[in-house]
């Protein structure tokens, strides 16, 4: 046991927590959850993370550190004319797909044929709206977002990792000391679980359950496996999609969407900084569990600090927090050439935001980049015949 267990697992924890809590928030909101349900949704996703990042760690003896899905809480802030009962059959959707795509390898096999750049192009629609609000914001509020940028382009320089936490932290100082917040509530009491029943709507789980599964697995498991394998380890791939599928299902009914792998926050985890023996990274994962334990505790006064906060604050900090996972989707979808047009095709659906028969633009993103990469394809085989 060393010291740098036990800080990397709260670092890991903070990061992923303030980086992204403003996200989460504005999902919750496009969804029109109430206080308590907004309460409960934090509450269940920082118990679903701890939960399950304590047990795979303990059981698979390898620092499996899992996180909700960021650009799914994305996904959920940019959809419109869902209730939270509906929004809540789609958690429960997307978690049983995770779980299927573990245990049913046809199932799995097909989800993997869908092209990496179409799918990165799908998250790249998505996010893009919540990287150009922070510029937005800057027009309405100077003098509070550019300085914040300024901070964020400075520290990601030496730690991208916590660039958004310093961020946040400043923009705290700047919105207490400048007077440019509401006031506090006085209620710190523990947080908790609310039951919401999920209601089974078709158009709501076509246009936000199914992009919120594929959006899960291709921006959250698949790079949080990558950062388990280039730190030398060898994740059980089938074991940890069950369990946090699992996870997923129990915890939509208290408002939670998808849990999954960490990317950022395990990478802050799995190195030598966290301990020189890869043997014994793994004890970071109780640790984790019981930051996450924690926070869960204090969700409802974290939130009622979120609230009190402006609201140009709140979209520079979730805006600059999804930048790296803009420009990785970018690369990613524009780095197969032969794809190109297709996944720029999808992008640009996706971002328009456009809602047909009630069902969301990421969908039709998604299928006018299949259908254009598959008349791409019949044309190549045309010219081949002929």
């Amino acid at each position: 046991m060393r010291l740098s267990i036990i800080t990397s697992a709260v670092v890991a924890a903070l990061v992923g927590f303030g980086s992204t809590i403003a996200i989460i928030i504005a999902a919750a909101q496009a969804v029109g959850a109430d206080a308590a349900q907004t309460t409960s949704w934090v509450a269940a996703l920082c118990l679903a993370t701890g939960a399950t990042s304590g047990f795979l760690s303990v059981r698979y003896k390898m620092p499996v550190v899992a996180a909700w899905s960021t650009p799914g809480a994305a996904l959920i802030a940019s959809s419109s004319g869902i209730s939270i009962h509906a929004a809540v059959g789609c958690f429960l959707l997307a978690g049983f797909l995770i779980v299927l795509a573990a245990f049913v390898k046809p199932f799995g096999r097909l989800i993997e044929k869908i092209p990496a750049s179409i799918a990165a192009a799908m998250l790249a629609g998505i996010l893009i709206q919540f990287v150009i609000a922070v510029f937005v914001s800057a027009q309405v509020a100077p003098g509070l977002v550019l300085p914040l940028v300024g901070i964020f382009l400075v520290v990601r320089l030496f730690n991208p990792a916590l660039a958004v936490l310093a961020v946040l932290f400043v923009g705290l100082g700047i919105a207490f000391g400048g007077g440019l917040a509401r006031p506090l509530s006085s209620d710190f009491s523990i947080s908790s679980l609310t039951f919401i029943a999920p209601s089974w709507e078709p158009i709501a789980l076509i246009g936000l359950g199914l992009p919120l599964f594929l959006v899960t697995m291709a921006s959250q498991n698949l790079p949080g496996f990558a950062v388990l394998r280039a730190s030398g380890y060898t994740p059980p791939t089938r074991p940890i999609l069950a369990v946090t599928g699992l996870a997923s299902m129990l915890t939509a009914i208290f408002g939670a969407h998808t849990s999954n792998l960490a990317a950022i926050s395990a990478a802050i985890c799995t190195g030598p900084d966290t301990h020189p023996d890869p043997g014994k990274r793994w004890m970071v994962g109780p640790f984790y569990m019981l930051s996450y334990v924690v926070i869960a505790a204090f969700s409802a006064a974290l939130i009622g600090l979120m609230a009190a906060l402006p609201p140009e604050l709140i979209k520079t900090v979730a805006g600059l927090a999804l930048m790296g996972a803009f420009a990785g989707a970018l690369g990613s979808a524009l780095s197969d050439e032969p794809k190109r047009f297709p996944a720029v095709l999808t992008l640009a659906v996706t971002a328009s935001g456009i809602t047909l028969y009630g069902i969301g633009s990421a969908f039709w993103g998604l299928a006018a980049g299949l259908i254009a990469l598959a008349l791409d394809a019949l044309i190549v085989q045309l010219r081949k015949r002929g």
